[in-house]
């Protein structure tokens, strides 16, 4: 199982290059960086990383084609492929925070990110021509001065239309706060599809963005992640139930907004949920733990990896250092073989 790690996108490049170096000497696969709507490019501000390492693989996650047409995406991630020798990657998704922010109402998301990784495939593969996209017809594409091999192309899928979608064309999927249970959910409806492929559901590629909070202290654990819960997607309605009961998920949908307001004030006080839910919560949606009780991730991840998970993308916060060295001692290795 390959253990990649998700950087904060408002760092400077040397901090970039320092996090990045770091991850791939302990042994990470891939380092990502949100697409935040404020955040550095990432295709920019990864440019020393790819120059001054080998091995580890790196990438935007996610980018949607109605904040970046395909074909520009496609030539930027290329461009990073070829800087980096054939390790770039991306998470093309449907919308977004940066499609938000610049006022996009995402239509046919299902067809427009399948015509984004089509044209991404075609620029990858050297050969000119032109793309017959019903929304993002390309007229001619030239793209010979490519020497690399194809960097990895991820469809970022948590509903099941566009889960059963991305199985039918995707190179990999990347799920976002899944717990095992939604991990297996996800291999009923793709599976199918994938074999129809001819391809192998034990090995296709899939992540899952999952958010870190392992800290010297549980207190110091469960505050961090609490200030997060905003961004997670297991507090919202089509996941919440994952991880608490029924009468529990009406009391957090009820107060969405709260979750919000602490988010802003970086707050891990969340009025009107009790504790014991929001307790329940960040040990069911996320990990966050004290180091002494790593031992609990590390099932945790053997458990993702039972319900047919092939890599997790995990998201740092505060002191992403002390994180990252963290995770290359302890997880890596035991999720290393098979």
């Amino acid at each position: 199982m390959r253990i990649d790690v998700i950087i904060e996108s408002d760092k400077p490049v040397e901090r970039w290059l320092e996090l990045g170096k770091l991850a791939e000497s302990v042994g990470l696969g891939g380092v990502w960086v949100a697409n935040n709507a404020n955040g550095r490019d990432a295709f920019v501000n990864f440019t020393p990383l790819a120059t001054q390492t080998e091995r580890i693989a790196m990438g935007p996650i996610a980018v949607s084609p109605f904040e970046l047409h395909p074909l520009k995406m496609a030539v930027s991630l290329l461009s990073l492929n070829e800087i980096a020798k054939g390790r770039a990657q991306i998470v093309i998704g449907a919308g977004g925070g940066t499609a938000d922010a610049m006022g996009k109402k995402p239509k046919r998301m299902i067809r427009a990110v399948r015509e984004c990784a089509e044209l991404i495939s075609l620029a990858a593969s050297g050969v000119p021509g032109k793309y017959e996209g019903e929304l993002y017809p390309v007229s001619w594409m030239d793209t010979r001065w490519v020497t690399q091999a194809p960097p990895m192309v991820f469809v970022g899928a948590n509903g099941p239309k566009m889960l059963k979608s991305a199985a039918a064309y995707a190179q990999g999927i990347m799920f976002s706060d899944f717990t095992p249970d939604r991990v297996r959910w996800a291999h009923e409806i793709i599976d199918p599809v994938l074999e129809q492929r001819d391809l192998s559901p034990h090995t296709y590629p899939l992540n899952n963005f999952w958010a870190w909070h392992v800290k010297d202290s549980a207190e110091e654990a469960q505050r961090e992640a609490r200030i997060w819960l905003c961004v997670r997607g297991t507090i919202y309605p089509d996941y919440i139930r994952d991880v608490v009961n029924e009468d529990e998920a009406k009391i957090v949908t009820d107060n969405i907004g709260e979750f919000a307001k602490a988010f802003y004030k970086r707050s891990p006080d969340i009025k009107k949920v009790p504790d014991n839910i929001l307790t329940k919560i960040v040990d069911r949606g996320t990990s966050s733990s004290s180091l002494d009780n790593i031992d609990r991730e590390v099932e945790r991840f053997r458990e993702f990896k039972r319900a047919g998970l092939t890599q997790i993308a995990l998201k740092v916060y505060g002191n992403p250092d002390a994180a990252i060295r963290t995770i290359g001692k302890h997880i890596v290795p035991a999720l290393s073989g098979g």
